[in-house]
């Protein structure tokens, strides 16, 4: 399990910088063509990995409802995002990761919901729902260097 975590620290890596070194203009921007922008996507997969992995284990998520809410999948930006959120999702970015491997070191994930995704794969456990987390991180990753490309 060493390595999903730090694939999903990777990825993240790659992730971490368009917080900093775009504008929240930039951040907010939703290209033509696009149903969403940046600062979504990058919340959105803080979002999903809470979902995939602790709330279909039946365990509380470490993200608030109105996170849930506003980035889960099918949403979409209503309102821009401000410094405040872009902040709050920059810390939580990594400390999630470190958190979700804390957890899974003293066992707390012993259910989990079965759960279908969107691209036909059923997870049936959390190790499955880590792995698949990371397979969604990599294609949002895509998605944002192409909207990158955009702003």
């Amino acid at each position: 399990m060493e390595q999903t975590f730090e694939l999903n620290r990777t990825c993240r890596k790659l992730i971490a910088p368009f917080l900093e070194d775009f504008t929240l203009d930039q951040l907010n921007a939703i290209p033509e063509g696009f149903s969403n922008n940046l600062f979504w996507n990058i919340a959105h997969v803080v979002v999903t990995q809470q979902l995939l992995i602790y709330k279909l284990s039946g365990l509380p998520m470490l993200v608030s409802d109105e996170l849930v809410d506003k980035y889960k999948k099918g949403s979409k930006p209503e309102q821009a995002a401000t410094q405040a959120e872009v902040d709050q999702i920059k810390s939580l970015l990594f400390d999630l990761v470190d958190q979700t491997q804390a957890d899974y070191g003293s066992g707390i994930f012993t259910q989990f919901t079965e759960y279908p995704t969107s691209s036909g794969f059923v997870l049936k456990n959390v190790k499955d729902a880590m792995a698949y987390n990371n397979f969604h991180e990599g294609l949002h990753l895509g998605i944002i260097m192409s909207l990158k490309k955009l702003v």
